[in-house]
């Protein structure tokens, strides 16, 4: 499946997508348009060189006027649309256009063929709406098995729990699939090896749609087959994708950093390392921190404390040189409960309680710096 062209997939089921308005007669230039709605996913409405209605509830969220219709448009009520009102016209090397747009109404400008791409982009983030993007958080493991996985899924759960849109990324191939540690390896839908040759755009919404629905989110996983990799332009694609769904996102990745993981790290708000207090453990940190310091701003530590004397949070922190997330100190009846098919932090204990703590004060700091 290629991301890159979203008219592959329908709208959400129970959703109507309110798509934009054109206004042309011209059919090269309507062709053209057509098109690429098409290619941002959306299902237009033709008036052919009739003004835009409006009403409640019908107002477009997107006006395309063809400069062809434009000059019988002077004086109407296009203005009152603001923003959503583009002329779209060929690019001759003259102003007239220009001019043009400022008598209809127009706040902006799109000549094709060379700005057809920004017009896909103005299209498609018109349709889906421009709301804030979702709080990216990614997990990773400092040593072998740290627990990153279980506290990813963990952050997920609590997330989708207290009733914000949630989607999960496995973007650990080797890991064995986060669908299988929830118990959905056999839910319906699209695994990543179905992305692999997504570039450019993908439609959000359809994104989620395509994708599994388990404990309340979407899960992105890895199915059993031999493909181990997505190119780092895939997985920005989707990413993007995921973000502009808003909500909350978290990504689950792998401690070896390749091209893929270094693209998800990118885009992440904050990066979780989690870190058992053992000195050993400590020392196989170093280097992850190292590698993921690099390329993320926000990168802190969660410790999970042992049961015995050892290590504290806080040494942990100083021997890291990073700023201290939390300790998770061990939860009784984990193990069980993953045996029994029910999700981690669903159930009271330790590990719930930090996952809720967690994303309320990361909502209140991320309101903050914003």
């Amino acid at each position: 499946m290629a991301g890159s062209s979203a008219s592959e997939w329908p709208p959400a089921a129970g959703e109507r997508q309110r798509g934009p308005l054109i206004i042309a007669e011209d059919e090269e230039l309507l062709d053209d348009l057509l098109r690429l709605c098409a290619a941002a996913g959306a299902m237009p409405e033709v008036a052919h060189g009739a003004p835009a209605r409006r009403g409640a509830g019908l107002d477009p969220p997107l006006i395309l006027v063809g400069e062809d219709c434009a000059r019988r448009l002077r004086g109407s009520r296009l203005a009152a649309h603001g923003d959503a009102v583009v002329l779209v016209g060929r690019d001759r090397g003259d102003d007239g256009v220009w001019r043009l747009a400022m008598e209809v109404g127009a706040r902006d400008v799109v000549l094709l063929p060379g700005c057809e791409g920004r017009l896909v982009e103005r299209i498609a983030d018109a349709v889906e709406g421009a709301g804030r993007p979702a709080l990216t958080v990614g997990v990773i493991g400092g040593c072998g098995g740290a627990g990153a996985s279980t506290l990813a899924c963990a952050l997920a759960v609590s997330a989708a729990a207290a009733g914000r849109r949630t989607m999960l990324i496995d973007g650990d191939p080797l890991g064995g699939g986060l669908d299988v540690l929830l118990g959905g390896e056999r839910a319906e839908g699209l695994r990543w090896p179905a992305f692999a040759d997504s570039r450019g755009r993908v439609a959000c919404r359809a994104l989620e749609e395509a994708l599994p629905e388990l404990h309340s989110m979407r899960l992105l996983s890895w199915d059993r087959s031999p493909c181990t990799a997505v190119p780092p332009e895939a997985v920005k694609a989707v990413l993007t994708a995921a973000r502009r769904r808003g909500g909350a996102v978290v990504v689950d990745l792998p401690r070896r950093l390749d091209e893929a993981a270094l693209e998800a790290l990118g885009q992440l708000d904050a990066g979780l390392l989690v870190v058992p207090a053992e000195l050993r453990a400590v020392a196989a940190a170093h280097r992850v921190a190292a590698t993921a310091g690099a390329v993320l701003g926000d990168l802190r530590i969660v410790v999970r404390t042992p049961r015995a004397a050892g290590l504290n949070g806080e040494q942990v922190s100083r021997l890291l040189g990073l700023p201290l997330a939390g300790e998770l100190p061990p939860e009784t009846g984990l193990a069980a409960a993953l045996a029994a098919g029910r999700p981690p932090g669903a159930e009271r204990g330790p590990l719930a309680r930090y996952c809720t703590d967690f994303w309320a004060c990361f909502e209140a700091l991320q309101g903050v710096l914003s």
